[in-house]
């Protein structure tokens, strides 16, 4: 009997409806949890469950800061799922899992047509690579971890596209006069979730691009993501060959059809091994109880503990952390990898140091900032790669907001009170007089003088002007100045501010 000639789809079986079910739930939280992440924003869970569930992250990050993150520890809740049933994260909960699982991808019919099981071991190279990153103090290989995948590339690029979109059609139909009410109590619905003041910036469409390429690897084979490449699959596929409940197959009543090999979306189950399933490669998604006609595939604590398919040797496994010793290693202190280009800019409560060691790359604190001034870090090497930058020129440091702080997961930007905030030096502002108006041109402007919210202002006005009497120009007291960056933001000069925010030296 050949799979071609039996049922090769899964039913929409009690537990296969069960499992979608739970698959749309927790997208839908991830994605409230998402859009609640704004300043002032409250949601009825912390907005940052999902990287506190997440233990990549938490282990990592508590590695690379030497310190015991306890919000993080919500990550040994996943881990004990794993204990309990293999991956059930991956195919219950993870939300990149479930827009895999949707995104159409490429089946085998036979299992000698899969990928060799060598493309197994990336995904333990790459758990590996991380941890070892972070036990040298860094955490830059944590933008392959899939929350942090998924979130910033929504944050960074996808929602604020959609904002341009949804205000730029709202603009098109407030001309139609029967349509205006409506437009109007939608936009009272969705301003402030998906209506905000995020800009939007071509660049970030890298964040974006990566999140499709993962969803492209399906065309190769489906959830190749998941099988090959994701470190927190590795993560809890070594976790997972302890199961206490697996796959299990009962040999009479097995007619080796070989329907449960297609359906997995895996490629976990080996017909070579009388059809048994890899406990690190399975994820619980139950497809294959649906598919086999003979019910001969259960879900027991029965199962043999031996598991070896798919799973290191111990030569492998040395070699594999041997390579992986060096990747970290490289990222960290080859020169052309690891060491910046130029400084930047980073919000207040933090410093590059920090952000080396304690900042996972999620794009929180992107996602929160009401003016758009912190962006990811494109310029930078790949240590860097994605870390938090402040782009002055696209937003500034609101005055009035110390949201970046709270919601940063692990504690790489400090969480301060506003009047610690307004006093916390960013960077300094300082004048190109060869740029700005009234130094280079003698014509009246006195728009960052008006725009700097520091008591006593840090930008004061001189009297007497460069070919007119009584033009006033602009000067920084850098005593006062703590670089919020509204006077570059605002400076009128088209193109490179003629006011500029740069690092302290």
């Amino acid at each position: 009997m050949s799979p071609r000639n039996a049922k090769n789809s899964p039913t929409l079986s009690p537990w296969r409806c069960m499992r979608q079910a739970v698959q749309v739930l927790a997208l839908l939280l991830f994605l409230y949890l998402l859009l609640g992440t704004i300043q002032s924003g409250t949601t009825v869970l912390p907005h940052d469950l999902f990287f506190r569930l997440d233990p990549l992250a938490g282990i990592s990050a508590m590695i690379a800061s030497r310190s015991w993150l306890l919000p993080m520890s919500l990550g040994l809740i996943t881990l004990a799922l794993a204990l309990a049933l293999p991956r059930l994260w991956c195919g219950w909960l993870c939300p990149l899992g479930t827009l895999l699982d949707w995104t159409p991808g490429h089946r085998v019919l036979r299992k000698s047509g899969d990928m060799g099981r060598f493309w197994r071991y990336g995904k333990y190279f790459l758990f590996f690579a991380v941890v070892l990153t972070a036990v040298l103090g860094s955490l830059a290989l944590m933008f392959l971890d899939p929350i942090t995948l998924l979130f910033r590339a929504l944050a960074g690029f996808i929602l604020p596209g959609l904002n341009i979109l949804i205000t730029g059609v709202e603009s098109w139909l407030l001309g139609v006069a029967f349509l205006e009410p409506a437009i109007v109590w939608f936009d009272g619905l969705v301003r402030g979730t998906l209506i905000t003041a995020q800009p939007f910036w071509w660049p970030n469409i890298s964040l974006v691009a990566f999140l499709a390429a993962v969803l492209a690897l399906n065309a190769v084979r489906k959830r190749f993501w998941c099988r090959y490449l994701c470190p927190l699959g590795g993560m809890l596929a070594l976790f997972s060959r302890f199961a206490f409940i697996r796959h299990h197959v009962d040999s009479e009543k097995c007619v080796s059809c070989g329907c449960c090999a297609v359906v997995c979306p895996t490629g976990a189950i080996d017909c070579q091994q009388n059809f048994k399933a890899s406990a690190a490669e399975c994820v619980t998604c139950l497809d294959c109880l649906d598919v086999c006609p003979t019910q001969a595939i259960s879900f027991s604590k029965t199962a043999t503990r031996r598991d070896t398919a798919y799973d290191p040797s111990r030569r492998r496994f040395l070699s594999l952390l041997g390579l992986a010793a060096v990747g970290a290693a490289a990222v960290r202190f080859f020169p052309m990898l690891g060491q910046r280009v130029n400084r930047a800019l980073h919000p207040p409560g933090t410093t590059e140091e920090r952000l080396l060691s304690e900042c996972v790359r999620c794009g929180e604190c992107i996602k929160v900032c009401p003016t758009g001034v912190i962006q990811p870090g494109l310029s930078s090497p790949i240590e860097r790669l994605w870390a938090p930058v402040m782009s002055m020129r696209k937003g500034y440091c609101d005055y009035s907001c110390n949201s970046c702080g709270k919601v940063c997961p692990t504690g790489a930007i400090s969480e301060l009170t506003l009047e610690r905030k307004r006093e916390t030096v960013i960077g300094v502002a300082r004048i190109d007089r060869h740029r700005c108006i009234p130094w280079a041109e003698g014509r009246e402007c006195i728009v960052c003088e008006e725009m700097c919210p520091v008591p006593g202002k840090a930008i004061g006005l001189r009297g007497g002007g460069r070919g007119r009497e009584g033009v006033q120009r602009p000067v920084v007291n850098e005593d006062l100045c703590i670089g919020c960056g509204i006077c570059e933001y605002q400076c009128p000069v088209q193109g490179e501010a003629a006011i500029r925010v740069s690092v302290i030296d």
